[in-house]
């Protein structure tokens, strides 16, 4: 796997609450020079990366729901769609963890799907992170179906915000039990370029990190984005 084709899986991130408009600026245009999917940003900065991008076709992400997925679900989706016509292309939502958790699988599911529905309405895509490290396997299934049934476009293993990030293991897990139609980004903790392949080489086909420009720049010094292969 080449470092052009590792770049093209990273969604180029920062997403801290002391995050600034200088923070965003240097992300959009190290995301423009190393070709990185996308930035994903905090929705307070959407309308301004759209500004700073210019006329560049980059793509914004933006988190909804962050990072608790507690927030009411007409909540998420005002402020997916608020985020859309800001200038995201690619929503990141948290599910409903605590719905999960209560046995509420009827609210969970709509809380995916409406989300899902109201981004697609709008010509974007949907991500969605159901926060792993919180979960058994058998929750990680049931988000899966939940997933995979709300036609959303990714499944997402963590905000980076709790107690861990994504696994080898997760990222096998959610690959074998989502449709088809659903894409595995990995998240949280990926930090050089070794673990990044090896997650894609686990099913994931978008990673989120904030350690982009290292994670290229390391396997264009020492090849070790060779290490692993499809």
């Amino acid at each position: 796997m080449d470092v052009s084709s590792l770049a093209s899986t990273i969604d180029h991130t920062v997403l801290k609450p002391d995050s600034t408009l200088d923070n965003v600026r240097t992300l959009v245009h190290e995301a423009i020079t190393h070709r990185f999917a996308s930035v994903c940003i905090l929705p307070w900065h959407v309308a301004d990366a759209a500004l700073i991008r210019g006329a560049h076709p980059l793509p914004i992400c933006t988190v909804i729901g962050f990072p608790l997925g507690a927030s009411a679900t007409t909540t998420k989706v005002y402020e997916a769609v608020e985020s859309i016509k800001n200038g995201a292309s690619e929503i990141d939502m948290v599910a409903s963890i605590t719905a999960l958790k209560s046995g509420q699988r009827d609210r969970l599911f709509a809380d995916i799907r409406d989300v899902t529905s109201a981004v697609h309405d709008h010509g974007a895509i949907v991500k969605v992170i159901i926060e792993t490290c919180l979960l058994t396997n058998e929750e990680k299934l049931l988000m899966c179906e939940a997933v995979t049934e709300a036609g959303a476009d990714f499944i997402k293993t963590s905000t980076g915000f709790s107690t861990g990030g994504a696994t080898l293991d997760d990222v096998r897990l959610l690959r074998l039990h989502v449709g088809p139609n659903v894409q595995v980004k990995a998240s949280g903790g990926i930090r050089d370029a070794a673990t990044a392949v090896a997650m894609i080489n686990a099913g994931a086909t978008r990673l989120g990190t904030s350690s982009g420009v290292g994670i290229v720049s390391e396997g264009r010094r020492d090849g070790s984005t060779e290490v692993l292969k499809y």
